[in-house]
């Protein structure tokens, strides 16, 4: 699921468009007033085909990066608050990585600090989400207008990276980023200077941040437990890090190896399973946006081999992964650039 307002962007950048989003709802199998009530949800993976539909009818490529620059923190209600009012931007990241499962189930925020460096990103995991490419734009649009909101005018990123392929028009993503792009990169991520990290918030409170983390504590508390949908967000911030380990997931949850085995056999499935399947759809979203070699690929994924990796894709899908890639690409629609677009 996902809270309709994280896409409240999407019918303002159709209408900037000229387009009806009550056509593109209906296109999607959508409510008419599917958006309406911010609090409100829908499928993740409706979430996706909207974005999909409203590309292919703007005939507009960047349309996500679009629809998530009309986003800010408000969009996130609560936690977009307690993320503006922490005590510095480490720990407003911190709250958002911690607390964003309450508002969208599919995807997963990753933040690192690695060096001289910090990386603010998104990773999708559900099966069979339409559209990735779309909301990795968005994202990454939302993502940076949260920061510019937390850190002030004066923060850049120093790089983006996208998950998919370059386009044909780097215009509108230079004019809203401003910095080095990265395509085809195994990840979506804003990278910029660590020092940040240690800076107050632009509008730091803690007076009203000690009552919004009350308030989220109280919504994580009855938010029911998922817990083979806890371990498989784990599982896809780690299957691109090295750290797809059983007794590393374990620890994550503060528990042993074999409390964890139990755990997931009581659900009917296990460790093994579930990184099968984590691998399955970070490969199949990879090589169907990107142009990442297959070889490069499976190192990233963990593969001993290339042809480690090639039996396993070949065992997922009955293809190994150049024909597969080769066999989508053949039949794949091709989505014309709109007219130009202040993407401001």
């Amino acid at each position: 699921m996902v809270r309709a307002a994280v896409l409240s962007g999407i019918p303002v950048a159709l209408r900037g468009l000229g387009v009806d989003p009550v056509l593109v709802l209906r296109l999607a199998g959508l409510a008419d007033d599917a958006l309406d009530d911010s609090e409100e949800t829908i499928s993740y993976r409706a979430a996706g085909e909207l974005l999909k539909q409203a590309a292919q009818l703007t005939r507009c490529r960047h349309f996500g990066l679009l629809a998530g620059n009309h986003l800010s923190p408000a969009a996130l209600g609560t936690l977009g608050v307690l993320a503006e009012r922490s005590d510095n931007v480490r720990s407003a990241l911190q709250a958002l990585v911690a607390h964003l499962h309450l508002q969208t189930r599919g995807g997963v925020v990753t933040f690192e600090a690695d060096g001289a460096d910090a990386s603010f990103g998104y990773a999708i995991y559900l099966l069979d989400t339409p559209g990735t490419a779309l909301g990795y734009d968005l994202v990454m649009a939302f993502q940076f207008n949260i920061l510019k909101s937390i850190c002030g005018p004066f923060w850049r990123p120093t790089q983006v990276s996208f998950a998919h392929a370059k386009p044909l028009d780097v215009g509108p993503y230079q004019q809203i980023f401003n910095c080095e792009l990265r395509f085809d990169a195994e990840r979506s991520a804003l990278r910029f200077g660590k020092r940040w990290l240690d800076q107050p918030t632009v509008k730091s409170d803690p007076a009203r941040f000690l009552p919004l983390r009350r308030e989220l504590t109280v919504l994580e508390r009855a938010c029911p437990q998922d817990r083979i949908d806890d371990v498989r967000r784990a599982l896809r911030l780690r299957v691109l890090n090295g750290k797809a380990h059983e007794s590393e997931l374990a620890a994550v949850f503060a528990t042993s190896p074999r409390s964890l085995h139990r755990l997931l056999a009581a659900s009917g499935t296990s460790f093994k399973k579930l990184l099968d399947e984590t691998r399955y759809e970070v490969a199949r979203q990879l090589l169907m946006d990107t142009d990442l070699p297959a070889v490069e690929l499976g190192v990233l994924l963990g593969y001993s081999e290339p042809a480690a990796f090639s039996r396993a894709f070949r065992r997922w899908t009955g293809l190994p992964p150049g024909a597969w890639r080769g066999a989508l690409q053949s039949c794949k629609a091709t989505v014309p650039f709109c007219r130009p677009v202040d993407a401001a």
